[in-house]
This record gives C-alpha cells, sequence and structure tokens, in this order.
C-alpha cells in the first residue's frame, strides 16, 4: 500500500464561514450519519482490517460533533441541500481529517493523534462487525482503492459519495491537511470511476454482519473474570451487610434538616390528591385539576420513596432538569397526579403548583432511581394536555389530562395519511414511536394526536417531560396545527424541531409567512418561520427557512435566539438565502412578511425592490446584509 500524502503540520484554517451551534452540528450528523461513515470507511486505511475499519469509521464519526460553536468552513458553498448546511460541511471536513491523520505512521518523538489509537467505543464485545459482501466487481474496486494512499481515496470517496467537481474536493483536501491535493487527484485517476458502486452493501459500515472472536481465548478469559467477580461480590455483600434493598427513603440522601413543612412534604398521607370529576366544574383547566390515577395510588412506601428522593436527591439518582426549572424539593405537599408500572418501571408523578417531577425505580427492585423536573407555570387547557410516563425501546408513553378523549399518532411529515387510534387505559396511551429517541436519517417525526371536545391537537416528544404543542398560522393568533393546510405547512420543516430538543419549550408555531416566484420561471418557494417558545420565557428559538417545489425538507436560511421577530410581541420577519437554478446561475432570493413594503441588499449583492420580495442575481458563495421597511415606517433586519 503507498504511503499516506498527509501534511504532518496542522490543517490550513479553511476560508471563516458561518458560526455553527453545537445543535446545528449536531443535527447534522445525525441526519446525515450513514452518510459520513460511509465516507470515513472508504479513507481509512484498508491495512486495518475490515471489522476494525467499521468500529474506527464510525468512532470518528462520533467525535466529530464539535465542543463549542466553531466557525463552518465555506468549502463547497451551496444554497440548499446538504452542502448547503455549514454544519454538515463541519462535521464533514472533521471525519475526513480524522480518518486521514489515521492513517498516518506512529512516530517514536511524539506522542500518536486519538484517530490512530483502536477506539475504545463504540465497541461490540465478542463479536466481529464488517460490511456485506458485494459482487466481483465491488470486491475488484476495493482492492484498487486498496492501492491508492489515504488522499486518493478521499478524491474518490468526495467524487463518488458527495458528488464535488474536483476544484471543490481540492479546497476540501487542503482545508483537511493533504500537502499536495493535486497529486491525490491525479493518482485517483487511475482507478475507472464506478461511483455507483460506492452505495453497495460492500462500502456500508451500517449495514453489517456479525461473526464471534476467538472463542477459546474468550473462555480463559471469563473463567478469569468469573472468579474476579465472586470476589468482588463477597467483598461488597460484607461491606453492604445488613442491608434490605429499599430503605424507607429509597436512594434519597440523608436528612439535613427537620422542620414541619419539610416533614409535612414528605408525608404520603398529606399528597394532595383531585376528585375525578374536579375539572368539568374548576374555573381552572391545567394539571392542578388532574386526578390520582394508576395501579400503585395506594402504595404508601413507593410514594415516600419518590417525596424523599425529591426532597433529597442521592448521589447515585440520574436527575434531569429542562432549562430554567428549579430543582429544589416541594414547599409543602404537592399533589399525585400518576403512581403506577410502566413497563420496566414503577413511576410516580408530582406536581407542586409550578413544575411536574417524576420519579422512577426499577420495577425488580435493584438499586438506581431517576428524577426529571419540568416547569409548567401558567399552563392552559392546551398545554396540559399530556405528561410522558416513560420511554423504551424507541417508543414513548403519555399520561393524558382527564379531559382527552381520544388519543391517535400521527407522521407529521405524511399530511394525507391520517391518525392511527392509540389505545388510552386510564388515561395511559399505548406506546408510539418517539422522534426524540430516533437515530439516523430523519423520515419520518410522529407526534400525539388528542381530541379535547370539538378540537384536536398535535403534541410533540422532544425529549423532555412535557411534550411541546405544535400550532400553525400568524403569530398572536395561530391555530392548532390539526388542520389540513397547517399539516401541509409543517410537512416539509418537521425535522427542524430535531433542533429543540431539550431546551424546556412550551410551544412552536409555524407560520407561512410569504411565497416567492422562483426566477427560472421552475415555481414557487415558500418561507415559512417556526419559533420555539420556552416554559421560562427567554431563550426562544426562530428559524426561517425556505422550501422549494418538489423539495422534500426545508432548508434554514436564518436562525435566531432570544429575539421578537416571528413571535406575538412582533410578527415581522425578514430573511434570505443564495439559491443556484437549474441551468446553474446564482440568485439572491429575500422576503420579509406581508408588512414589509421595501428591501434593500447591500454588501456582496446590491439591488432593492420596492415589496415584501427581492430576487437579484449574485455570485456562489456571496454575503449581503438586508434591511427592510414596513407599512409603519419601521426598519427590520434581516434575521440571522
Amino acid at each position: 500500500m503507498q504511503s499516506q500524502d498527509v501534511a504532518q503540520r496542522p490543517a490550513p484554517p479553511a476560508p471563516a464561514g458561518p458560526v455553527v451551534d453545537v445543535e446545528q452540528a449536531e443535527a447534522a450528523l445525525v441526519e446525515h450519519y450513514p452518510r459520513l461513515v460511509r465516507l470515513a470507511y472508504l479513507v481509512l486505511p484498508p491495512g486495518l482490517g475490515r471489522s476494525r475499519r467499521v468500529v474506527t469509521a464510525h468512532a470518528l464519526t462520533q467525535r466529530a460533533l464539535p465542543r463549542n460553536r466553531t466557525p463552518a468552513p465555506v468549502i463547497p458553498a451551496q444554497s440548499t441541500g446538504r452542502d448547503g448546511d455549514p454544519g454538515y460541511a463541519l462535521v464533514r471536513l472533521q471525519v475526513l481529517r480524522t480518518a486521514l491523520e489515521a492513517g498516518l505512521p506512529l512516530r517514536r518523538k511524539a506522542w500518536p493523534k486519538r484517530s490512530q489509537l483502536p477506539p475504545v467505543l463504540p465497541q461490540v464485545w465478542g463479536l466481529k462487525l464488517f460490511p456485506r459482501s458485494g459482487g466481483a466487481d465491488e470486491l475488484a474496486l476495493d482492492q484498487r482503492l486498496s492501492t491508492l494512499s489515504g488522499p486518493a481515496r478521499a478524491v474518490y470517496a468526495l467524487r463518488g459519495i458527495e458528488r464535488l467537481a474536483d476544484d471543490d474536493v481540492r479546497e476540501v483536501l487542503t482545508a483537511a491537511g493533504v500537502a499536495d491535493a493535486g497529486a491525490a487527484l491525479l493518482e485517483a485517476d487511475g482507478i475507472p470511476a464506478q461511483y455507483a458502486l460506492l452505495d453497495s452493501p460492500e462500502f456500508d459500515p451500517c449495514s453489517l454482519q456479525a461473526r464471534p472472536t476467538d472463542l477459546m481465548r474468550r473462555r480463559q478469559h471469563l473463567k478469569a473474570a468469573l472468579a474476579a467477580g465472586a470476589a468482588l461480590l463477597v467483598c461488597g455483600a460484607l461491606l453492604g451487610l445488613p442491608g434490605e434493598g429499599w430503605g424507607p427513603d429509597g436512594a434519597a440522601a440523608p436528612p439535613y434538616a427537620r422542620n414541619p413543612s419539610a416533614q409535612a412534604a414528605l408525608d404520603p398521607a398529606k399528597l394532595t390528591r383531585v376528585p375525578p370529576t374536579a375539572w368539568r366544574g374548576s374555573a381552572r383547566t391545567d394539571f392542578s385539576v388532574w386526578p390520582a390515577r394508576g395501579d400503585l395510588t395506594g402504595d404508601r412506601a413507593l410514594l415516600r420513596r419518590a417525596l424523599a428522593v425529591w426532597a433529597r436527591p442521592g448521589a447515585t439518582v440520574q436527575v434531569s432538569v429542562t432549562p430554567g426549572t428549579p430543582s429544589g424539593g416541594p414547599a409543602g405537599p404537592p399533589q399525585l397526579l400518576y403512581a403506577g408500572t410502566v413497563d420496566a418501571a414503577r413511576v410516580v408523578i408530582l406536581y407542586d403548583g409550578l413544575r411536574i417531577a417524576r420519579y422512577a425505580e426499577p420495577k425488580d427492585g435493584t438499586q438506581g432511581a431517576a428524577l426529571d423536573f419540568a416547569r409548567v407555570d401558567g399552563a392552559d387547557r392546551a398545554e396540559a394536555g399530556a405528561v410522558v410516563l416513560g420511554r423504551a425501546d424507541g417508543n414513548v408513553r403519555y399520561l393524558t389530562a382527564p379531559w382527552v378523549a381520544k388519543a391517535g399518532e400521527r407522521d407529521l411529515m405524511k399530511p394525507g395519511s391520517g391518525a392511527m387510534d392509540l389505545a388510552l387505559t386510564d388515561g395511559v396511551t399505548a406506546p408510539l414511536a418517539s422522534p426524540a429517541l430516533r437515530s439516523g436519517p430523519c423520515t419520518s417525526w410522529n407526534v400525539l394526536q388528542v381530541t379535547d371536545g370539538s378540537r384536536t391537537r398535535l403534541l410533540t416528544d422532544l425529549g423532555e417531560l412535557v411534550p411541546a404543542r405544535l400550532t400553525a398560522g400568524r403569530p398572536g393568533s395561530p391555530g392548532e396545527a390539526s388542520g389540513a393546510e397547517a399539516l401541509r405547512v409543517w410537512q416539509p420543516f418537521a425535522c427542524s424541531l430535531g433542533t429543540v430538543r431539550s431546551a424546556g419549550v412550551r410551544t412552536v408555531n409555524a407560520w407561512a409567512f410569504n411565497e416567492q416566484p422562483l426566477p427560472d420561471a421552475s415555481g414557487s418557494a415558500a418561507w415559512v418561520c417556526t419559533r420555539a417558545d420556552t416554559w421560562r420565557g427567554g431563550g426562544a428559538r426562530v428559524l426561517a427557512q425556505f422550501h422549494t417545489p418538489g423539495g422534500r425538507y426545508g432548508a434554514v436560511a436564518a436562525k435566531a435566539e432570544n429575539v421578537a421577530a416571528c413571535g406575538a410581541r412582533d410578527p415581522q420577519v425578514l430573511a434570505g438565502v443564495l439559491w443556484k437554478s437549474e441551468a446553474g446561475d446564482w440568485y439572491l432570493l429575500a422576503a420579509g412578511s406581508r408588512g414589509t413594503t421595501s428591501i434593500r441588499a447591500t454588501g456582496g449583492v446590491e439591488g432593492s425592490a420596492q415589496s415584501s420580495l427581492l430576487t437579484l442575481p449574485a455570485e456562489q458563495g456571496a454575503r449581503a446584509e438586508l434591511k427592510g421597511t414596513l407599512e409603519d415606517g419601521r426598519s427590520v433586519g434581516g434575521l440571522r
């Protein structure tokens, strides 16, 4: 195998592009994970062996996620689709860079790079994993690729998988630290351009076969491990005496203060329990009128453990808190909403007027407990429709409000497919697929549909205790997202909900604020603004998204956090995007909400329009500043 012609110096900085948030990079990595792993697998040196190449490719791809906000390279620059996502450009460059580094020879006087060492994770103990075998053509291509240097394999992969032109390939390799990208291009030219074969299972490290490792050696190691484990077990039993499983306070820490209020908050007999029909005559319709449900509402030992852990979570308790939610114990006896068995756990749901607290412990009595908090102050009937009971095997179960008469599961990306009915048992739904637990490309987004009298609402799991409510329409007066028109608006933008996971989101509204004819007469593109508002008030996230006719997904044109734009207080928005026509011409397309009377572009593109739409010829990679004028004379800047 030829030597790896990769620079030993630090990679030159790529041209400064837009700053990429960790959440945006994560969304790009998750959405395009199979493609990135395939790219890493092809670039890694064949001498590692197929099994180690598979594990290393997954490890390098998972480590490509940046730790903080990072400038994205402008390589190559596209306006829509995969290549237009700066987050994807960033993680792709990192995957390529580390895969090339993995092929460098180890040096005596220098510490090895992390990518040159065998990956610690991911690992599958006791199994060897390798891609499925292809045909004779795939085998021949693999043999030819094994004769190339690492940079040349990278050229072939970028040409075949990413469909990049040679100029773009040269820029990517240079940014990845390749000293002589031109030589790599020439070397790759010696291999026939059989790029369609790269899509075969032979080169797919996500579609694998498994075989056992050395069975005799494993047996010897297992005997030694069992002997060591038995010794540890005996020592642990002696140290743990006299143990009785769950104590009265379960996994709670030792009490640090005793006063009447604190003691009352820990007394299961003083829990507030609401009658089943209280909600029908109450002036309030929120969590405060939920009755206590579940098959363990009379288990005082379980309830005491839940209250004690809430007040004093021990070191072994896994605690999760949505942003802006205090995690201290209750000021007085809280309200019991649920106590019962959910899959393999015993679950208790409590409410103290400000927060929902979920306590869960293993049903088999083993140690280990979890405590989750979510802020829900100010919830109304629509937002107090459901609480997450548990997640398992990619599914989620909800406890619904007593006024929910019917529940269903709907795919937000298939607005015409209708909703599938979900069984309700004492308010508990049958399990439904959770988008918050999904890995891999975003091909569906399942939401909970609840019917309350004549109203139907959609709630989505974003990885938190309380699902977020989905709406559609002009800010200040949005409607439910369950209508036919609202579902069509949400369809291309459903996957963008993944960018606001675990952010304490209360509602997400989608507003189709304008429609713009494309300059090549291929139809009209939709401009949609999605705004995620939080329970704490601050931290709202706004995305201006652009969707061309026939496209499955929308493209994020601009985003901002903690702004009033696209909200009830300031329902105005202005955004722009560079767009490439089928003929290869580039344009700056910009749109404002309907109250915009003029738009001006300055900087890399100059021009103006006396309307809410702007179309200007542009060059690839051009950057422009946008400024609009509203009907009342106020100015509005472009969202960024």
